[in-house]
C-alpha cells in the first residue's frame, strides 16, 4: 500500500500548505488526541471503579467522560466511513496502553522490551493520523500474501514505518 505522496518532503509541504490555509492546526490536534487518549483511560477507570466498589454512580461519571471524548474526537475524525470512528478510538486507546506498559517496563529496567512497546505505540498513533489525514488510501487496501513478506526484515520500515516518519516530520508540537 502506498501513500498518495512520492516522498516525505511532498507530504510535509502539503501539511505546511494546509497549516497556512488554516485547514488544520496539527500541534493542537496532537494535544487534543492525547487528551482523548486520557478520556478513554478515564472511561476505563470509571468502569473498573464501579465494578470494584459496587457503586453504580461511577457509570454516570463514565458517561460524562464518554460524551466529552466523543465531542472532542469529532474535532479530529471529521469524515469517516465504515468503522473508521471506532478504529480511530481503539488506535488511540491501544497506543496509550502500550505507552503506559512500555513506561512501566522501562522503570523496571527492561529497556529493550520498553523500546519495542514504545515503537508499537507510536506505530498505532501514526496509523491513527494516517487514517484521519487521509494518507491511507483505503480503496487500495488488500491482504498481503504471507509469501510476499520478508520475515528476515529487521529494519521494519514498511508502510507503518514510513507513515511514522511522515507523522514525525509533520506534527511538531513545538511549533506555535
Amino acid at each position: 500500500m502506498d501513500t498518495p505522496f512520492k516522498d516525505v518532503n511532498e507530504f510535509v509541504a502539503k501539511v505546511d500548505d494546509m497549516k497556512k490555509q488554516d485547514k488544520m492546526d496539527l500541534s493542537s490536534d496532537q494535544d487534543l488526541s492525547l487528551a482523548i487518549m486520557n478520556l478513554i483511560s478515564i472511561e476505563e477507570h470509571f468502569f473498573f471503579t464501579a465494578q470494584k466498589t459496587g457503586k453504580p454512580e461511577y457509570f454516570d461519571l463514565l458517561q460524562t467522560a464518554r460524551a466529552m471524548r466523543g465531542e472532542l474526537l469529532r474535532k479530529i475524525v471529521k469524515e469517516y466511513e465504515g468503522e473508521v470512528w471506532c478504529i480511530s478510538k481503539h488506535l488511540l486507546a491501544a497506543s496509550m496502553r502500550l505507552m503506559e506498559v512500555g513506561t512501566k517496563q522501562h522503570k523496571m529496567g527492561n529497556k529493550e522490551e520498553a523500546l519495542d512497546l514504545f515503537q508499537k505505540s507510536y506505530d498505532l498513533y501514526s496509523l491513527f493520523w494516517g487514517l484521519n489525514m487521509k494518507l491511507i488510501d483505503t480503496a487500495g487496501i488488500k491482504k498481503i500474501d504471507d509469501n510476499a513478506l520478508n520475515h528476515h526484515d529487521t529494519e521494519k520500515k514498511g508502510f507503518v514505518g514510513k507513515l511514522g516518519d511522515l507523522v514525525r516530520k509533520a506534527i511538531d508540537c513545538c511549533l506555535e
